[in-house]
């Protein structure tokens, strides 16, 4: 079956199917492993500690893959300017890129007179209106479902999807709560040109980088197992519950402000556990998703059985 929508003309990849950015998590060997099973990979770029570093691992996505990928920069959540990463990534000629947690318009202004394809994440109908008008090739809906960053709101995935696809012309792509093909279908019967999914991916093989006891715990948590922090600091965050998450949590209900959580909810406290595995030394994002997380396959055996079930529900459909 064809999987043609407006999202896989854009981005020229055969699935309607986006890696999620995935802070400290998403290099080379995921992203060319979802590129080459025919979705859209893509490698954090602000994760990565100056320019120079990113450039090395854009060379060896090339290296791995031969099909589009994405570079994502997550601008709100770094304490650095983004000018000069960008300015990699248009040295590299990367064909897509991804803008989630500020404001787009910088990136989306120095990218704007080169053939790259621009994705902005939105988490409300103003804001992805606001990035059309800025000149964004398409826009990422993410609902209180998802993992990491959300919006401000608690407007979740099947609500919010259909508003900002009334709204703007550029195509959509939902985002939160999605792991398989019911997923991808519900989001399409929405509106949506596609998905994009973070959770799901860090549960493969190929996401290297990603503590198994991380894994583990992601692909044992129940649709009850995760919590929204830093609700207090505006930038609330969906990760899995755990003692490190209940402290934060208890600190907030206190009213320390940033200063009394700035240890708890720093990049050493997230890699302390994703990348460490001390999962009593720090938290792990992850969306609502991960209910739905089994096991451990290969990107490539995830997206095959994703479409697969898809495509049955469409046969299903046309019946």
């Amino acid at each position: 079956m064809s999987w043609n929508t407006r999202i896989t003309q854009l981005l020229q990849v055969k699935y309607p199917i986006i890696q999620g950015g995935l802070a400290h998590l998403a290099y080379a060997e995921l992203a060319a492993a979802v590129s080459n099973a025919g979705a859209l990979g893509q490698i954090t770029a602000m994760s990565l500690e100056s320019p120079e570093a990113l450039r090395k691992e854009i060379i060896k996505v090339k290296k791995l893959t031969k099909k589009p990928f994405g570079v994502n920069f997550a601008i709100g959540q770094h304490n650095r300017p983004f000018e000069q990463m960008v300015q990699v990534a248009i040295d590299e000629e990367v064909s897509v890129i991804s803008v989630t947690g500020g404001n787009p318009k910088g990136v989306l202004e120095m990218v704007k007179n080169y053939s790259i394809k621009t994705l902005v994440l939105v988490a409300a109908t103003r804001q992805a209106v606001k990035a059309e008008e800025l000149g964004a090739d398409a826009v990422i809906v993410v609902g209180q479902e998802g993992g990491g960053h959300l919006g401000r709101s608690d407007t979740g995935t099947i609500v919010l999807t259909p508003q900002v696809a009334d709204k703007v012309n550029i195509p959509v792509v939902a985002s939160g709560g999605i792991f398989d093909g019911r997923g991808l279908m519900a989001a399409l019967s929405l509106g949506a040109d596609g998905i994009e999914m973070g959770t799901r991916f860090i549960a493969t093989q190929e996401c290297v980088h990603a503590h198994p006891v991380y894994k583990r715990d992601i692909i044992e948590a129940n649709e009850n197992d995760t919590v929204i922090i830093k609700k207090t600091l505006g930038a609330p965050a969906r990760a899995l519950q755990n003692r490190w998450t209940e402290e934060i949590l208890n600190l907030e209900k206190q009213g320390v402000g940033y200063d009394g959580l700035k240890d708890y909810i720093s990049g050493k406290a997230n890699r302390n556990y994703i990348h460490k595995g001390e999962n009593d030394k720090g938290f792990g994002w992850a969306g609502q998703s991960a209910a739905g997380i089994k096991d451990l396959p290969t990107v490539q055996e995830l997206i095959n059985r994703m479409i697969k079930q898809a495509e049955v529900i469409r046969e299903d459909w046309s019946k």
